[in-house]
């Protein structure tokens, strides 16, 4: 039987999910009663202390698992003009964050999510085998934001280099609109793991500038049609790798919760949520 971990990316801020009066550091234990993985995004805007590793692993069961987003510097999304010295030392010190994890077995992936800006070129694939070589034994996930990775002939280059430098292609369901963006493309490159990301589909947020909270770029609710049909296209993949995650990334309110636990439904893991607002997260959508 394939293996097929949903969850969400990030699990502080899910409106209605959490009872009232949780403690904000209550809510990894709580949201691990509930999904076996979840992806760690505070990691992205800063570097984080490997006592914050420690304590998430400690309040997690034993079979929960985490993937990590890489600190935003080295995935160029601040465009800080350091060479690859400065950046060695970065990505040393993000890796090494990552002990306890490792340790406890918990630790499934590094995801290396790279912005619009980071197009397809000499230059940058130059540079992403490079962080994929300094990230040594760990499993490393690519993500990538710019159309021309995907654009014609450059789809099956990128699958070969992902293949080549031992790296899983993240699947992405976002917004069709401008450059960038990618699109779904249901292919595996790395036979341990795979993994699909959901952004959903809101269009006119997906470039916009001055939004409050990045929450508001995500703001969409997956119906359920929509969510069968991904998944009649990525989960014949689930027979071909060890494991395959499925991530909700549309973190506005409990959309991302709401579809994750409608995904578990789908897949005959139906998840009982035990407090008085689990009515408000399953819609008739």
């Amino acid at each position: 039987m394939p293996v097929i971990l949903v969850g969400t990316c990030a699990w502080h801020d899910h409106a209605n999910f959490y009872p009232a009066g949780l403690k904000p550091n209550q809510r990894l234990e709580y949201y691990a009663r509930y999904f076996p993985v979840v992806e760690i995004d505070s990691t992205f805007y800063a570097l984080q202390s490997p006592r914050n590793f420690a304590a998430w692993a400690q309040k997690t069961p034993d079979d929960f698992v985490f993937d990590v987003k890489a600190y935003r510097v080295i995935t160029r999304h601040d465009q800080v003009p350091l060479d690859r010295e400065e950046l060695g030392y970065i990505l040393n010190r993000f890796r090494s964050s990552l002990h306890p994890l490792q340790e406890a077995g918990k630790l499934r992936s590094v995801l290396l999510q790279f912005p619009p800006s980071f197009v397809c070129n000499p230059r940058n694939t130059s540079y992403l085998a490079w962080c994929r070589d300094r990230l040594g034994e760990l499993t490393v996930a690519v993500e990538f934001r710019h159309h021309s990775w995907f654009a014609g002939p450059n789809l099956e280059a990128t699958i070969s280099l992902l293949e080549q430098i031992r790296a899983v292609h993240v699947i992405c369901d976002e917004p069709q609109v401008g450059t960038g963006c990618i699109p779904l493309v249901a292919r595996v490159t790395h036979p341990g793991l795979a993994i699909v990301r959901l952004h959903g589909r809101n269009a006119e947020m997906w470039y916009k500038k001055g939004l409050k909270t990045s929450g508001e770029r995500f703001n969409y609710l997956y119906s359920s049609r929509e969510l069968a049909d991904i998944l009649q296209e990525v989960l014949p993949l689930a027979e071909r790798v060890a494991e395959m995650h499925i991530l909700m990334n549309n973190n506005f309110g409990d959309y991302a919760v709401r579809n994750a636990l409608m995904v578990c439904e789908m897949l005959g893991k139906p998840v009982q949520v035990d407090h008085p607002s689990r009515g408000t997260l399953f819609p008739e959508i």
